[in-house]
């Protein structure tokens, strides 16, 4: 929505560049697009409306306005405790966790110049998830063990993608191969696991890598929360000029000044902590990271990587997926997982439609 586009000592201006309003208030200033502002406000205005879904939502069920009584101290001690206490933790994990992911996505997306540039692709989805699945069966299983399991294994997983894609910087090519190879070598040592796992663990283990929000509590939500105030900021004002810069390829990056690879291991650093902590939060979400970014890109209509509105749309589409996963079969609710992989994985026929129409692949 907004990206920072250097230092002036000019009072405060407004000036109209190609639909663009470029606004100066002392040494900075920053470009406005106004269809990106509206497409981003939106998106959050749906996540705030289906998080309220989600908490009246249930056996209990409570409409629009308890809910908003409730959440203000107005309502019920039975609505209020509900509220507060059982379901607000989840609506927060929901929207933390999308608005993660679509910021990841964006930045890998970026990065490699790739729309399937994704954590699910490139293997640190199931790094967390090989992580979760050692904690689950040689550490016991505690909810402790499988956030902190999950965490160490996407992060681990970042950190040997680098590795192996590096020769003399890394490039999104071979950054994207190197992924995809090592998620088949994991998917495999998942599969091990599974079945050195006993029967209670393994379903355990099932339910997680489907990504799920059930039972998720404030506990879930601060690990997220505090590494999101640091990293966000991180990557929209300290990276966000020079990803746009990436984008136009390393040589005309490196000529602007930006030094590329410094700036690329801290923006996949960052990308690579929130991919991590979302799954210790709520499991491998399939699809949010690689669709949230084309879908706020298609919204703005506005070149580079679009970092704000990716997060405003991956927060709409994973709290809108859980309202699905509650709602469609009321008697069985669904790990809201399943919802992401099945509405991902028909945007991803679709896109690959479009670019054979195209003639680009």
């Amino acid at each position: 929505m907004t990206a920072p586009l250097g230092n002036t000592a000019a009072t405060p201006a407004a000036v109209r560049i190609s639909g663009a309003r470029t606004v100066r208030a002392g040494r900075f200033s920053v470009r406005v697009r106004p269809r990106a502002v509206a497409a981003g406000l939106l998106a959050l205005a749906a996540a705030a409306a289906f998080a309220v879904l989600c908490i009246g939502s249930g056996q209990y069920a409570m409409g629009f306005g308890r809910v908003l009584d409730a959440l203000t101290g107005h309502g019920s001690p039975a609505d209020t405790f509900i509220v507060r206490e059982l379901r607000l933790p989840r609506a927060c994990v929901a929207l933390a966790v999308g608005a993660a992911l679509g910021l990841a996505g964006a930045v890998f997306q970026a990065v490699v110049r790739n729309p399937l540039g994704s954590p699910d692709l490139l293997g640190f989805t199931s790094g967390s998830a090989t992580g979760a699945l050692v904690a689950i069966v040689y550490l016991g299983g505690s909810a402790g063990a499988v956030a902190t399991g999950a965490a160490a294994g996407g992060i681990a997983t970042g950190v040997l993608v680098y590795a192996l894609a590096w020769r003399r910087g890394v490039h999104g090519f071979r950054l994207v191969l190197t992924g995809i190879g090592l998620t088949a070598a994991l998917t495999g040592v998942n599969g091990y696991l599974l079945t050195r796992a006993q029967l209670t663990d393994a379903a355990r283990a099932v339910l997680w890598q489907t990504g799920s929000l059930d039972g998720r509590g404030w506990d879930n939500v601060a690990p997220l929360a505090v590494a999101m105030a640091v990293v966000v900021p991180a990557l929209l004002l300290g990276c966000g000029p020079a990803l746009r810069m990436l984008e136009m390829g390393d040589d005309t990056a490196s000529a602007l000044g930006v030094r590329v690879e410094r700036v690329r291991l801290a923006l996949i650093g960052g990308a690579v902590v929130l991919t991590a902590l979302a799954a210790a939060a709520a499991g491998p979400v399939a699809f949010v990271a690689l669709t949230a970014p084309q879908l706020a890109r298609r919204a703005t209509r506005a070149p580079g990587p679009n970092l704000l509105p990716a997060m405003a749309v991956g927060a709409a589409l994973l709290t809108a997926s859980d309202w699905i996963a509650q709602r469609a079969f009321d008697d069985h609710p669904l790990p809201v997982g399943v919802v992401t992989g099945l509405l991902g994985g028909v945007y991803l026929v679709a896109m690959l439609a479009a670019e054979r129409r195209a003639g680009r692949i």
